[in-house]
């Protein structure tokens, strides 16, 4: 069995990439949607049902199947390496995975309310939270490849680091956008 074990991987890898892709390319749209607002009034009804489409489609034929896949072969490595549950990088990992599947249903929420025209968030909220996956992606990725080298707290420290520079890259962006 642990003859499959770098087939699983490969196709665990194959599945997260596609999951983040999905979830960074829905974000993106929840923020070209929230600025449709601004657009004509001739214009917001059909760029609403535009954006409500490919937003469904994306969460549903790409993010979806693909968080399923990013499970199924990832369980499918314990299984065939049950040992790497006793490991703290796995533990943390599968917790930032847990939080990262509440991320993708709270996207879910969000194309709900825009589709209703109830979504509170404006473009620069979204944008910011564009920026959740990229953490949770720095995160996991960084646990998987450095294992127990890296002191979980450094980690954290640093993530947090990594989130209030991008968070200050977008605020400079929205300057620069008004200006």
């Amino acid at each position: 069995m642990q003859e499959y074990y770098p087939f699983f991987k490969a196709m665990h890898i194959v599945g997260f990439v596609s999951w983040f892709a999905g979830l960074f390319y829905l974000v993106r749209m929840f923020v070209y949607h929230a600025e449709s607002k601004d657009k004509p009034e001739h214009l917001k009804e059909d760029w609403k049902k535009q954006f409500t489409l490919m937003q469904w489609r994306v969460y549903k034929i790409i993010a979806t199947p693909a968080m399923i896949f990013t499970w199924f072969f990832g369980i499918g490595m314990i299984i065939i390496s049950p040992a790497m549950l006793t490991q703290t990088w796995l533990q943390v990992k599968l917790g930032l995975l847990i939080l990262l599947v509440i991320y993708h249903f709270f996207c879910k929420r969000i194309i709900v309310l825009q589709e209703k025209d109830q979504s509170k968030f404006s473009s620069f909220q979204f944008r910011l939270l564009n920026e959740m996956p990229t953490l949770f992606l720095v995160a996991i990725v960084l646990m998987a490849v450095a294992k127990n080298l890296i002191n979980f707290l450094n980690l954290f420290g640093g993530i947090l680091l990594f989130g209030l520079v991008l968070f200050l890259a977008a605020r400079a962006y929205k300057k620069y956008r008004k200006a």
